[in-house]
């Protein structure tokens, strides 16, 4: 299906409403029956009709279908937050005793659940170094039910050989399940490589103006199904239909945001490649990422994240050098317009910070909208305060 299909036409009936450009925002919270018969088959199966907008309506639906035919998927559900997404596609996929194998150091929330909150219902976690696939084997136990991914991480990038996974897991019934936020599906089409459900954060690129939440969660009709009935209305976490038609709004230019964004990352990376000060710089598609290969074969491109290391292993110095920033601002997050930097050491104590860890020394650069020399000329300025 084109893109441009996709993106501005599918799942728009605008003869429906008047012929507008846009689609409403149908803010309701109710839908209206005539007839008992139907109110009564709207009890049966929530999927198959509006009924409360816990569950469908119309304006979510406009964006379902776009997202997941952006993803190569037969459907998918959005959520109000990544998080959400996460913990419904997983709680789906588990019982008590189940096992899951996940990627050491995943994003936050989702270790969070495989740490404090599973455990409480016998679920246990195994976290490997998923770039080699057997770690996967290795890991595997009998009652392992779920593998975890995360392909590119946020911090080191670190890849997995998903062809290669998703065969393993389906060869021993295990559903796949990864966090495709940094490629969106536009740079890696995780379904079209067998994983089971892609999850992406629809906050970050799909948004791309640092003005809502989301979680898009693409999977089989079966599966999606299975989540919807289950999961998705109980934990009551959807999307509201003003945020949804937010992501709408952001998808009409999505492809052009992240070609602009894809290039000037490009004229930073070389900027800061080069840079005295700077002791090295983490990026997929750099010829010196370990794994560039695997990242070329997988993506279709690497968007705005890097990470850089200070030359320096003093902390102040490293503090000094976000807070130097005039124009990068410093926050957590990622994919909208504005360029952002974000250093490890502000999840640490100061009595915690190791100068020999070089995960410690870490400060993710977003590059977002902006021109490339705008960016650079801000981040030499910062650079410049840096003792040698």
């Amino acid at each position: 299906m084109d893109i441009s299909y996709i993106i501005n036409e599918l799942g728009e009936e605008r003869e429906n409403y008047f012929n507008a450009i846009a689609p409403p925002i149908i803010q309701t919270s109710n839908f209206s029956f005539k007839k008992v018969e139907d109110l009564r088959k709207a009890f049966e199966d929530e999927m198959g009709g509006y009924l409360y907008s816990r569950g469908l309506n119309p304006t979510v639906e406009i964006l379902r279908k776009k997202l997941a035919a952006l993803d190569g998927a037969e459907d998918c559900l959005v959520f109000n937050s990544g998080a959400a997404a996460i913990f419904a596609g997983v709680f789906a996929n588990v019982k008590s005793g189940d096992h899951i194998v996940s990627v050491k150091a995943p994003y936050t929330w989702a270790q969070r659940m495989f740490d404090v909150i599973l455990p409480r219902f016998g679920v246990t976690t195994t976290y490997i170094d998923g770039t080699e696939i057997d770690n996967w084997e290795s890991a595997t136990q009998a009652s392992t039910s779920l593998y975890y991914l995360e392909s590119p991480n946020s911090w080191d990038f670190a890849l997995q050989p998903l062809a290669e996974v998703s065969a393993l897991a389906k060869s021993k019934g295990i559903i796949t399940f990864i966090d495709n936020s940094f490629c969106t599906p536009l740079y890696q089409n995780v379904i079209g490589m067998g994983i089971d459900l892609a999850m992406q954060t629809a906050t970050k690129y799909i948004s791309g103006h640092s003005d809502t939440l989301g979680g898009v969660l693409s999977g089989s009709k079966s599966m999606i199904k299975k989540i919807f009935d289950s999961e998705y209305l109980n934990i009551g976490s959807g999307i509201q239909p003003f945020n949804a038609w937010l992501l709408i709004r952001g998808l009409r230019t999505l492809p052009a945001r992240l070609a602009r964004i894809s290039k000037t990352t490009g004229e930073v990376l070389e900027f800061v490649k080069q840079h005295q000060k700077i002791e090295s710089v983490i990026f997929p598609f750099d010829d010196a990422f370990p794994q560039v290969s695997l990242a070329r074969q997988q993506m279709t491109g690497a968007c705005g994240l890097m990470t850089i290391v200070l030359k320096t292993r003093d902390m102040n110095e490293i503090v000094l050098f976000c807070e130097s920033l005039q124009h990068i601002m410093m926050a957590v997050s990622w994919g909208g317009h504005e360029s952002l930097v974000i250093p490890k050491c502000a999840g640490l104590k100061p009595n915690e910070f190791d100068p020999k860890n070089k995960e410690h020394r870490y400060i993710r650069l977003y590059v977002g909208l902006e021109d490339s020399g705008y960016l650079i000329n801000d981040l030499g300025q910062a650079l410049e305060k840096i003792k040698e």
